[in-house]
């Protein structure tokens, strides 16, 4: 291609595949199937954690959100009447890892947000060029700059499920498949309506994105890829089972991927930021655990999708799984903990209150009150996903399954080791290590260094000091692993430049400000570098030219 390819990212939220173009029978989804005829759908998606944030921090930097601390669901605010928890707190990534929409930036893609994050850490001003409900790539000020927007639909969010928040239906609740979990009760067939009902919203949204790219004459040189960060509905959200972990993936690529094409591989939502590098003719930074399932640096196809669960809302715990593209194990840490552990956001979703209600009026089948109630999990958990899609049967204590559970149990030992497991610390110990005198760390402000015929970059920036067109401004924070977002005075308040290389200047007045940003830090104070450039004219002195007069 004579121009690198263009970036959509349509996410929904919480969603299994419930579409026409995975077999489901009560969709109404005509503008996710159509995308799917002209691009490729990857059936076996998983998602490497089953709820928002820690499935978002996976998302964003290509990391697990094990291996950076980002795993507990959630660090941003404090639990109400959960006084002891260590919340709130922003993860303190290591200093290697960024948001990758910066390495994107810094090629010079035009980065847009419209509008979650939720990435266990305050957005970086580095991340993005646009985030808010007017982030779009029809923002961008060169429209030959090539750009990835973000647009992420939050009515199939599990919010959106309950009875206040409807906006009205347009599946029939008779017409719905339930899992044999859920009991058939009217108002638990009315919820999994609501969930259709929203997809089909979103689906309406994606359409106009679509229609807006056709309008903009992008279509054809525009990478658009949906997914979701992790499945809906009680004992899927937040726990490792498939309905909890599987999502959709479909991409179009006009030219590089076949339409109406079905890639049975098996993807990780961890592997969305390198393949994405990928697509453009980046080299992923080998650091990244995820892996490339397109693009120029393909790697071979995975093996096994990994998963993790930890504390949710106030309810600790501790769970990992390993899937390959049949079977899935499950490692409980703290299998004495009973299935039925209280979490407030939870037990709002309508379908969670039913089955409160009938296990108090002793109305639940016996494979319901085991599932949601039993007293305590089995340490290890082993299903067949193709003879039992819903991970009822656990075939751990089988001796027919003894090498599978072997095997499974071996690559997820080996993930751990690999990526490794921030849970190894109690959460109090790993805040503790990030804030050691209980204070969130600050980066250090950028010293800015200019230089021009008269100033060799040997001393810091000097407002006294009189520099002559043209300077280059060099900016450094002594904080490891900092970036620096920088602007002009006449620059949008919430537009941030990403600093890559020493800002040309030439002769006039320049107004820039800059801030250095870590991950999980404080910004730093605003540094403010004033120059009144002249054109110089030029002598030789030694080795060096000193500007004359002008």
């Amino acid at each position: 291609m004579s121009k690198r390819p263009n970036i959509l990212w349509i996410s929904f939220e919480d969603s299994n595949p419930c579409y026409g173009c995975y077999g489901d029978k009560v969709a109404q989804t005509p503008n996710v199937d159509q995308l799917a005829a002209e691009g490729c759908i990857w059936p076996n998606a998983y998602s490497s954690a089953p709820v928002c944030a820690p499935a978002r921090a996976g998302v964003i930097t290509g990391m697990y959100a094990i291996s950076v601390g980002a795993q507990h669901m959630r660090t941003s605010h404090e639990q109400e009447g959960m006084p002891g928890l260590p919340t709130p707190y922003s993860a303190v990534l290591p200093a290697h890892v960024k948001c990758f929409s910066e390495y994107l930036r810094a090629e010079g893609y035009f980065c847009t947000n419209n509008i979650k994050t939720d990435y266990q850490f305050e957005t970086p001003l580095t991340a993005w060029d646009e985030l808010g409900f007017e982030a779009h790539w029809r923002n961008r000020p060169d429209h030959e700059q090539p750009f990835f927007a973000v647009f992420n639909f939050e009515q199939s969010h599990e919010s959106n499920m309950w009875e206040e928040n409807c906006k009205g239906l347009v599946i029939d609740p008779a017409d719905v498949e339930l899992p044999p979990y859920f009991p058939d009760t009217p108002r638990v067939r009315e919820a999994m309506a609501r969930m259709h009902s929203n997809i089909a919203s979103n689906d309406q949204r994606l359409g106009e994105l679509l229609r807006q790219l056709e309008e903009d004459g992008l279509a054809e040189n525009t990478i658009v890829c949906h997914w979701s960060d992790h499945g809906p509905l009680p004992r899927g959200k937040r726990w490792l089972y498939d309905s909890g972990l599987h999502v959709p993936m479909i991409v179009r690529w006009p030219g590089q991927l076949e339409p109406g094409t079905v890639n049975e591989s098996l993807v990780s939502t961890i592997d969305l930021a390198p393949t994405m590098m990928s697509a453009i003719g980046m080299a992923p930074p080998r650091h990244l655990h995820g892996q490339v399932f397109f693009g120029p640096h393909t790697d071979e196809p995975r093996q096994y999708i990994y998963a993790s669960r930890d504390r949710l809302d106030s309810a600790y715990d501790r769970v990992r799984c390993a899937r390959d593209e049949r079977y899935k194990y499950i490692r409980n840490y703290f299998p004495e903990k009973c299935r039925a552990a209280w979490q407030p956001y939870m037990h709002q979703h309508p379908i969670m209150q039913e089955i409160w209600r009938l296990r108090t009026e002793g109305k639940l089948n016996e494979l319901q009150e085991e599932l949601f109630f039993a007293p305590s999990r089995a340490p290890e958990e082993l299903y067949d996903t193709h003879a039992d899609p819903h991970e009822l049967n656990d075939l751990s204590a089988d001796p027919k399954f003894t090498a599978t559970l072997s095997r499974l149990r071996d690559s997820l030992d080996s993930w751990l080791r690999e990526v490794g497991d921030m849970s190894e610390l109690n959460e109090f110990e790993m805040v503790r290590r990030w804030y050691p005198d209980g204070k969130q760390p600050q980066t250090t402000a950028p010293l800015p260094v200019v230089v021009d015929v008269n100033h060799p970059g040997v001393d810091f920036y000097q407002s006294e000091e009189h520099y002559q067109a043209p300077a280059w401004l060099m900016l450094e924070s002594s904080t490891e692993g900092a970036s620096i977002a920088w602007r002009y005075a006449d620059d949008s308040r919430d537009h941030w430049r990403l600093y890559t290389q020493p800002i040309q200047l030439n002769e006039g007045a320049h107004r820039i400000t800059a801030k250095a940003i870590r991950i999980g830090y404080i910004n730093s104070e605003a540094v403010s570098i004033n120059l009144d450039l002249k054109a110089s004219s030029k002598t030789k002195v030694g080795n060096y030219v000193k500007a004359g007069n002008v």
